[in-house]
């Protein structure tokens, strides 16, 4: 049996926003698109990296074959099944690594809830694969209009919006998360496009509204790099859930 490894930076046990119940997030290494407000700087590069916390330099990133995370996922499996909780799989881009991804799902299958949070940026067949093994699928939904998503992400959202289709078609149960970022994604025209796209999805369980949060550039020193997201972080996102409420689409503010 040929044996599939992939790197993962951290493991969270007792996450309580990542989907149902009590859960242990998974965050794989890697990630395609360049968000400027990303809070996990340390995600996006693929492979391990050096980390200054604190003045302490530590390796970011740890390579697991897919049996090891499985098995170390299934430790907890008693207790998941008490609180109804589960895995989720987020990142970086967890979909970057979709083999890896793939073989953990099949050995968590039946067992162990399961979920992921992707930006919905990977090929049609890998997205098609991993959606068929998960029970929850939570995904970003950033901007609609393709210039602004390149300009804001690094890359066109079209895959995104394909994939997104597939989910709707899938009767999937799943939630969509919008970061709202100031004078980014927050305007009316993208809300309401946003909703436009949700409208009558049978699976969509909510839409869930992340708030900018300033400290989101805390961790860009510690891998060597600066924080220049190119809009006023000093303005409060501007929240405005009518153009889903109206559209019968139940929304959250995380």
């Amino acid at each position: 049996m040929i044996m599939t490894s992939g790197t993962i930076f951290s493991i969270e046990e007792f996450a309580v926003h990542d989907g149902p119940g009590i859960r242990t997030a998974v965050f794989l290494k890697g990630c395609p698109l360049r968000c400027t407000w990303c809070h996990n700087p340390e995600g996006q590069r693929f492979g391990s990296e050096l980390m200054v916390k604190k003045g302490e330099t530590s390796i970011c990133g740890t390579e697991y074959t897919a049996e090891d995370l499985a098995a170390k996922l299934l430790r907890n499996e008693a207790i998941f099944r008490m609180n109804s909780g589960g895995v989720t799989f987020t990142g970086g881009e967890p979909l970057a690594q979709g083999d890896f991804l793939i073989a953990v799902l099949e050995q968590l299958k039946g067992r162990i809830h399961t979920a992921i949070e992707t930006s919905g940026f990977a090929p049609a067949e890998t997205f098609r694969e991993v959606l068929g093994k998960l029970d929850l699928v939570m995904m970003d939904i950033k901007l609609v209009d393709q210039e602004r998503h390149r300009h804001w992400t690094g890359v066109s959202n079209a895959i995104i919006l394909r994939n997104l289709e597939t989910l709707i078609g899938s009767g999937k149960p799943f939630i969509i998360r919008i970061p709202l970022i100031p004078g980014v994604n927050d305007d009316e025209a993208n809300l309401e496009a946003t909703a436009a796209l949700l409208e009558g999805a049978a699976g969509l369980q909510r839409v869930e509204f992340l708030p900018y949060h300033k400290t989101a550039g805390a961790k860009y020193p510690m891998v060597g790099r600066s924080y220049n997201p190119g809009f006023d972080t000093q303005i409060p996102p501007r929240l405005d859930t009518e153009p889903f409420e109206k559209r019968n689409i139940t929304t959250m503010i995380l």
